[in-house]
């Protein structure tokens, strides 16, 4: 019989949680490949480099879907963020919190915010004060897609002589999850105690992104009319409807706490990533005065 294939999340300090999904990213990393899918169209949505950034650009109304795949021959921990927001458990996002675990080169696609151990709802481009974030309180941090990885804490191997390699008490050791075939695929952890050991950092760097979002603020203000209304149009996520994808619980301890690697993907409309110009103009041909050597003039159409 064949294994669905899974991808597992984790709520607390030592469960995690699997889903259904399989993808191709196209924005290369170290250890996790990230690309966004227009689930509307099916095309994935190409990312543009400007100043070391990468963007995409999103079309309002259109579900899209963020597809993983690892990199690595070993299980990688990956705490997804939108708008600043977990998608997981819709705390205000911070690295030491749930994330779905990755198999071994697996691949996945997440297509919302997860609403329970069977269902998300869909994440869907929409206009920034009708977000899930903005819809929530949290604004400030709309239009772009994160993903801190980690990897996992490696088990002391058996000493010589058959003896046990000493390692210190874990609280996953003290309190076992169920284990799970590896075959059945990634995984999603969240720590409540490391996600309050994460609070005082968070608020360490909270200042300095409230003066950067200051600052843009004040560049809008002086910005012309025209631009300040494109800047009001910027895209978000919204909390579309909800569509079944099945989860389960699994182990994973980081190997540290801080991310190996972070993926992070700016987004809005089109047009403004045109306007700001990340996206190049489209390109105009000049007329030319010699475009064919007709010998007599035609007479025109009716």
């Amino acid at each position: 019989m064949n294994k669905t294939n899974f991808a597992s999340l984790v709520l607390g300090a030592i469960g995690f949680l699997a889903l259904t999904g399989c993808a191709q990213p196209s924005l290369a990393a170290r250890l996790v490949d990230v690309s966004v899918v227009n689930r509307s169209t099916g095309e994935r949505l190409t990312p543009y480099r400007h100043h070391g950034k990468f963007y995409i650009a999103g079309t309002p109304g259109d579900n899209y879907s963020i597809e993983l795949r690892s990199r690595r021959s070993e299980r990688l921990l990956t705490v997804l963020s939108v708008d600043g927001v977990n998608v997981l458990t819709g705390e205000t996002a911070a690295p030491l919190q749930s994330g779905y675990v990755l198999d071994d080169r697996q691949s996945y696609g997440i297509s919302g915010w997860r609403k329970s151990m069977n269902d998300v709802a869909q994440f869907v481009f929409t206009a920034l004060p009708n977000s899930y974030a903005a819809r929530t309180g949290r604004p400030d941090n709309v239009g772009v897609i994160g993903v801190a990885v980690f990897r996992e804490k490696v088990v002391p191997p058996l000493a010589r002589y058959g003896t046990t390699a000493p390692f210190p008490a874990t609280k996953e050791a003290r309190h076992p999850e169920p284990a799970r075939d590896a075959d059945e695929g990634p995984v999603r952890q969240a720590a409540k105690s490391e996600s309050e050991a994460s609070t005082g950092a968070s608020k360490s760097t909270a200042s300095g992104k409230l003066a950067e979002r200051r600052a843009n603020l004040a560049a809008a203000d002086s910005a012309s009319p025209g631009e300040f209304e494109k800047k009001a149009e910027r895209l978000g996520t919204g909390h579309g409807e909800r569509e079944y994808s099945p989860t389960r619980y699994t182990g994973f301890e980081r190997a540290r706490d801080t991310p190996d690697e972070i993926v992070t993907i700016y987004y809005d409309s089109r047009d403004n990533l045109i306007a700001r110009g990340i996206i190049p103009t489209p390109w105009l041909a000049e007329p030319t005065p010699f475009p064919a050597n007709a010998r007599f003039v035609p007479d025109p159409r009716s």
